[in-house]
């Protein structure tokens, strides 16, 4: 049993909120870092400071610029921005090898020690490589997070909580995304003062404050520590989390899953590990989580997400104040709408949401394409209202889908880094998107939007073929769904007719202990050498014994 010392003292629900809570408020600061260049760009004391990157058509046509260079104006706009996207893919890079090396908590914590660095860089700049320079920090630092925090929580959740909890973090990527419009919005009356983008940049510090001072007091994942033979230690936060105590059998059979897919893939796995095929079959698990990743960045979001005020101001032609304003409403009304996903995920299933929000997006950027085309007045305010849209589709399919779905159907041998690897493909993509959009617009104008529209209807059959349903699935069950599929065409097929080891609340319906799957892992264990070592604390099957199966364990035990 725990002392009430631990974890803050907090066990089951209250535990599992705070946790919650402290992945929720690092996905809004990575919301927030996402959003607040957004209303920055045009701000006239933002490009006094950095003229290098100021694309403002009334400057441009002062300056008499010819269109290559405009253009080249627009790329430099786009590698300051985009700079910190890349040095989010070289943190989530590195996380392929550090995450299962620290554990999750030490590398949240890593990680925003490193955003506070880069954050006091970026509000700290008077020339643009400094400016850079602090971006990429910034960004190293939120790679190590987003590609650890989702892992985190999947892996101290129950299956009937883990898509709502992870949704959760999804709207609040919109929350640090619409605070940060707001607060850029307040600020910019300071203007010509250049503390009017200066604090904005620099408040993310206090957010990062925060997850420093709590995240080391909450439970490692106990996933992780079996994985590193810390069982003991596991079976607390199990029973922590449940708040049960570590004896019960409901813990035990979680504790004994997990432990059973620790001792078949006895040694964490490394990047080679992701690309081989064996029965766990690493490579199309990877595979699914990559592109999944991929798929949210060629969406389009982030042209709208860094560009929303500039996009009102250039292209739909509003004064800057309206287009801050539309962009600060964007931010609000695209926060709302991240909430239906929460409210839906557990209802309506992974594939659902995500067919439907790809479905939404692709109309709504043919839309924007063809208003744009036609311009005006009236085709303008078309185009702003199919941007608003276009974020209420992203929200309910794709914003917290691709943290979510990659920690579900990656095996634990290699879950940290494949997410990693994941994760590193959502900045990439991310990266790309955000570097070529100020070139894209001014090189072909309208047709970047019909690039993006034929991109999302693709998402579709990709979706329907390939993703299987992941709802009210353990993450040990996602193992065994894989294990029997044959062909990246069937595993949809084995999905749907698996049977359910938990129910719709969280409910027992099979007995690991009772399954086919457990009595070929025990008998394949006896058979080669008995019980292995996991090289760390070891199971005293005495001490931690299920009640209800003590002849069993007994059994195992003597054997």
């Amino acid at each position: 049993m725990l002392g009430k010392s631990r974890y803050l003292g907090l066990k089951g629900t209250r535990l599992n909120v705070a946790i919650g809570a402290i992945a929720g408020l690092d996905f809004f600061l990575f919301g927030y870092d996402q959003g607040v260049m957004g209303a920055l760009l045009d701000l006239p004391s933002f490009v006094h400071t950095f003229p290098q990157i100021d694309i403002r058509t009334e400057t441009l046509d002062a300056l008499g610029l010819s269109p290559s260079q405009r253009t080249h104006r627009s790329t430099i706009q786009g590698i300051a921005v985009a700079a910190y996207n890349l040095g989010c893919f070289v943190g989530a890079c590195t996380c392929i090898k550090l995450g299962d090396i620290l554990g999750r908590r030490k590398t949240i914590f890593l990680g925003s020690s490193i955003m506070i660095v880069g954050a006091i860089l970026q509000c700290s700049a008077h020339s643009l490589a400094h400016f850079i320079v602090g971006r990429l920090v910034t960004g190293f630092g939120n790679g190590l997070n987003t590609s650890t925090v989702p892992t985190w929580q999947s892996e101290c959740s129950k299956s009937h909580r883990r898509g709502q909890l992870v949704m959760v973090e999804g709207a609040l990527i919109t929350g640090g995304i619409c605070f940060s419009y707001w607060l850029d919005f307040g600020f910019s009356f300071a203007d010509p003062n250049s503390i009017a983008w200066r604090f904005p940049i620099g408040f993310q510090i206090f957010f990062a404050l925060v997850i420093l001072l709590f995240v080391l007091e909450l439970p490692e994942s106990p996933r992780w520590l079996v994985l590193k033979g810390k069982e003991d230690e596991a079976l607390n936060v199990l029973g922590a989390l449940s708040d049960l105590p570590s004896e019960d059998s409901y813990i035990w059979g979680e504790f004994q899953a997990i432990k059973d897919t620790v001792i078949e893939n006895q040694k964490a796995g490394g990047l080679k590990d992701l690309f081989t095929m064996g029965p766990d079959r690493h490579l199309h698990r990877t595979m699914l989580a990559y592109v999944n990743q991929m798929f949210q960045q060629i969406s389009g979001i982030n042209l709208i997400t860094y560009y929303a005020a500039t996009i009102y101001q250039n292209e739909i032609g509003l004064d800057p104040f309206t287009s801050r304003i539309l962009a600060a409403a964007n931010g609000t009304e695209y926060f709302a709408a991240s909430w239906i996903a929460v409210f839906t995920i557990e209802k309506f299933g992974r594939r659902q949401l995500m067919l439907f929000g790809a479905v939404g997006m692709s109309f709504s950027m043919t839309m924007l394409a063809v208003m744009d085309s036609i311009g005006g007045k009236g085709p303008g305010i078309v185009a702003a209202l199919f941007l608003f849209l276009f974020n209420t589709f992203f929200a309910i399919g794709w914003l917290g889908m691709t943290w979510l779905y990659p920690a579900e159907i990656v095996p634990l041998r290699i879950r940290a880094p494949a997410n990693a690897f994941s994760t590193s493909s959502n900045w990439i993509f991310n990266f790309m998107v955000v570097m070529i959009t100020p070139v894209a617009f001014a090189s072909i104008g309208y047709q970047t939007y019909i690039i993006f529209a034929v991109i999302n209807a693709f998402i579709f059959p990709c979706v329907w073929f390939f993703y299987p349903e992941t709802a009210y699935r353990s993450l040990e069950e996602m193992d065994s769904i894989f294990r029997k599929c044959h062909s990246i065409f069937t595993v949809v097929k084995i999905a749907k007719e698996e049977p359910q080891r938990y129910g719709k609340k969280g409910e027992l319906l099979i007995r690991y202990e009772e399954t086919e799957e457990h009595r070929q892992r025990q008998a394949s264990v006896v058979n080669a050498k008995g019980m292995p070592s996991l090289g760390g604390e070891q199971m005293d099957n005495t001490n931690h014994s299920n009640p209800d199966n003590s002849a069993e364990i007994g059994t195992a035990k003597s054997q």
